[in-house]
């Protein structure tokens, strides 16, 4: 009698848009196994989108409900002509996302730009945020490096400012923010950099990245409201960082620990994009996470059934 094969846990996945204020937003939404599994937001970053997610929903995705949107600007989302590319507004459309699959709770994933669009979130919905997993996702002034201060420092009237932004934007570019900082650069697929600027090659879209990058000094004018909100919430809080990152340093992820002391801090050789050389570390990480901090049978609002908006 031949023995049945060894069941694999590799998450079954559904790729969707949903309609909000007029943006066609497209979705990654893992299937678990149990209806009311803890749900973790992913909130990607530049110059990606979430498909930046994939091997990660694949990873936990049975266990838990994982959510991936794209950003008007980003990846499969579709935006009108006119829409107004700012912080603010990413986080609109991020928030309406979040109320028209019906979560109430639920933890997040801040990584890179997903740390402003998130923290606006938990600023407007502080009951509905069950805790932080924090990868590359800058909220304090030390955790800028002196390139990072400089391309902020940008303003749309200094001569040359769009042609430095615009630079980022290649395909060297592109390329260059996953592999510097990453002692083994043979663990980075080329997939994630050369999908990445298919999507920024797209009409438009760099057009969207000049005026993210103009608004970036919003969110620095928020770094003080958001420490406030961390103190005073306490969210349960994991932060994974690589330590090689161009643009966001060691020293900005252990000042979160002036606000969340209770916060869990792991530091890892590798750069911007931890979860493409180190997967195999920082999931085991965030499923302990959830486990501990999620509570049993707290509410998360439409579970997943297998339907949804198309």
């Amino acid at each position: 009698m031949t023995a049945l094969p060894v069941p694999v846990p590799v998450a079954r996945t559904v790729h969707r848009h949903l309609e909000v204020d007029g943006v066609r937003v497209f979705y990654r939404e893992s299937i678990p196994e149990r209806p009311d599994a803890p749900v973790l937001l992913l909130l990607h970053g530049f110059p990606s989108a979430s498909h930046q997610f994939r091997r990660l929903i694949d990873a936990l995705g049975s266990r838990y409900r994982l959510i991936a949107p794209d950003y008007p600007g980003f990846g499969h989302t579709q935006a009108p002509h006119g829409f107004g590319y700012t912080f603010d507004r990413l986080a609109d459309i991020t928030e309406g996302f979040v109320q028209r699959l019906g979560l109430t709770r639920f933890a997040m994933y801040v990584f890179d730009f997903g740390a402003p669009v998130g923290l606006r979130l938990a600023e407007r919905h502080p009951e509905r945020i069950a805790g932080l997993v924090v990868q590359n996702g800058n909220a304090y002034q030390e955790g800028l490096s002196d390139a990072a201060r400089a391309f902020i420092s940008l303003r749309p009237e200094t001569p040359g400012a769009e042609k430095t932004i615009r630079d980022l934007l290649t395909l060297p570019g592109t390329r260059g923010q996953y592999e510097t900082g990453v002692p083994a650069p043979e663990l980075l697929a080329p997939d994630g950099w050369t999908l990445d600027q298919h999507f920024l090659d797209l009409p438009g879209r760099q057009d969207a990245q000049v005026e993210l990058a103009f608004d970036y000094r919003s969110n620095l004018e928020r770094y003080d409201q958001w420490q406030s909100w961390l103190r005073t919430h306490t969210p349960p809080a994991l932060i994974t960082w690589g330590v090689g990152d161009p643009f966001f340093t060691e020293a900005g992820a252990r000042a979160y620990l002036r606000d969340l002391p209770d916060a869990e801090l792991h530091l890892f050789d590798t750069g911007h994009f931890a979860l493409e050389t180190h997967l195999p570390e920082i999931a085991p990480l965030i499923a302990d996470f959830l486990d501990r901090t999620w509570s049993t049978g707290e509410p998360t609002a439409a579970p997943y059934r297998g339907e949804g908006p198309k």
